[in-house]
């Protein structure tokens, strides 16, 4: 699993604005990998918790990506808006209802997690965001469209992702 914070700025022009941590999974040679990773400057981990390392990344997505994208605001604006540091709670609490039932045990404090990001990459721009404002189609059904059919699966109601989901494919469709 990857955390990388980047953006297309141009053709053939990608522009890195942080992080580049790696979530290996335990077994094989991932020490080794890992190590070697650490050499070239990039942080890797070695966890027994991989399912929990990625449910920790969707959930970041979940809160972050499609409110970046509905309003194209970076992340240290948007988490300024009115009653938007609410929404993204209830984002985080339904993410983590479906992976409680999934039986995933997501590891540290989301909240803590999710409220960090905004000050450590204030004028990040979600993948999501930069999609819609290409034209593109964007991941959404691979992050908050995720939850809401994982949780449909599971019976765990997800109206924040699933009102997120939706306005998203409204804005990829117009």
């Amino acid at each position: 699993m990857v955390y990388v914070a980047v953006e297309m700025a141009g053709a053939g022009h990608v522009l890195h604005h942080g992080r580049g941590e790696l979530v290996i999974g335990r077994g094989g040679a991932a020490e080794a990998i890992a190590a070697t990773f650490a050499a070239a400057g990039v942080p890797a981990e070695v966890s027994d918790n991989v399912s929990g390392a990625l449910w920790a990344k969707l959930i970041v997505n979940c809160a972050y990506n499609a409110l970046s994208a509905i309003t194209q605001l970076p992340y240290g604006r948007l988490v300024q808006g009115t009653d938007v540091p609410a929404v993204m709670r209830d984002v985080v609490d339904e993410c983590l209802a479906v992976a409680r039932a999934a039986g995933v045990q997501v590891p540290g404090d989301m909240h803590a997690v999710v409220r960090g990001l905004a000050q450590t990459m204030p004028g990040q721009l979600s993948s999501t965001a930069q999609d819609l404002a290409r034209g593109k189609k964007s991941e959404i059904d691979h992050l908050n469209g995720v939850v809401v059919r994982k949780g449909e699966a599971l019976g765990v109601r997800t109206p924040v992702n699933r009102t997120l989901l939706a306005l998203v494919k409204l804005l990829e469709n117009k």
